[in-house]
């Protein structure tokens, strides 16, 4: 079986494990289904932006080519940065975007991927945000009526904790004893008083499990640039990486819009 197009961040449905599916054109495949296999990705040298479709021979942000990573509104520096959104002022380069997607509640969590660490989400992408960081664990710590004040609290609270995940580790967490109400206690003290008025009270810990057996120690990442064809036994899927059972990794995220062969042998 084969299938051809270009490369999307998988998407995913909040299950035990999580399902991950890619998607060629109108092809949807289980990729949860193909543990255990042998597969073949091929990429043909070619890159077409996720947002316009132009021809590319780099991919900025994740997928963009450049005209619209200087111009689109998922590529503004408040995406990358929340505090530094400024559509609460009626600044962006999109304002019916923002009001979509800036202009709406947003929360700042705590997460256990491999180490713990605060980020910044819109309420709509809860769980999807937190699956594909590879989290095992996270909780809501504030809720924010838009994007730039959960960005002011994350800046922070990363005086406490990072806001950065680490690969490895996080590709070898499967358990982490940490009691993530007691740490949101503790680091939402920490927030100035006008910060606290934010603070969420909802408890509820989002625990997350990967079709992924944990097996692996050492991982070599692969970049289509470098390895254009990766041929290997999947092992598993955690966050957005396909993992092999020869312990190389592939991040489908970072290679939004390249033009890929994916056969399963």
């Amino acid at each position: 079986m084969i299938y051809e197009g270009n490369l999307k961040k998988m998407s995913t449905t909040h299950e035990s494990p999580v399902k991950y599916y890619m998607t060629f054109g109108e092809e949807k495949i289980n990729m949860n289904g193909l543990i255990g296999k042998q597969i073949r990705i091929e990429y043909s040298g070619r890159i077409n932006c996720i947002r316009c479709n132009a021809l590319t021979q780099k991919s900025f942000h994740q997928g963009y080519c450049y005209s619209c990573f200087i111009s689109a509104p998922e590529c503004d520096a408040g995406v990358l940065h929340p505090e530094k959104d400024q559509s609460h002022l009626g600044i962006s380069r999109d304002m019916e975007w923002a009001k979509q997607n800036s202009l709406i509640d947003h929360y700042v969590y705590l997460a256990i991927t491999g180490n713990l660490k605060v980020g910044v989400t819109r309420h709509t992408q809860i769980p999807f945000r937190w699956i594909d960081q590879g989290a095992i664990k996270a909780i809501k710590l504030a809720k924010t009526p838009y994007r730039y004040l959960a960005g002011i609290i994350e800046v922070d609270l990363k005086k406490y904790v990072s806001d950065k995940t680490n690969k490895d580790k996080m590709l070898q967490t499967k358990d982490a004893d940490l009691d993530l109400i007691k740490l949101k206690n503790e680091i939402a003290e920490k927030l100035s008083n006008d910060l606290k008025k934010f603070i969420s009270f909802d408890n509820t810990i989002f625990k997350i499990n990967y079709p992924y057996d944990y097996n692996i120690k050492n991982f070599v990442s692969l970049s289509l640039d470098k390895t254009p064809t990766i041929n290997g036994k999947l092992a598993g899927i955690k966050g957005q990486y396909l993992l092999f059972e020869n312990g190389e990794i592939l991040n489908v995220r970072t290679h939004n819009g390249y033009y890929v062969k994916l056969e399963i042998l």
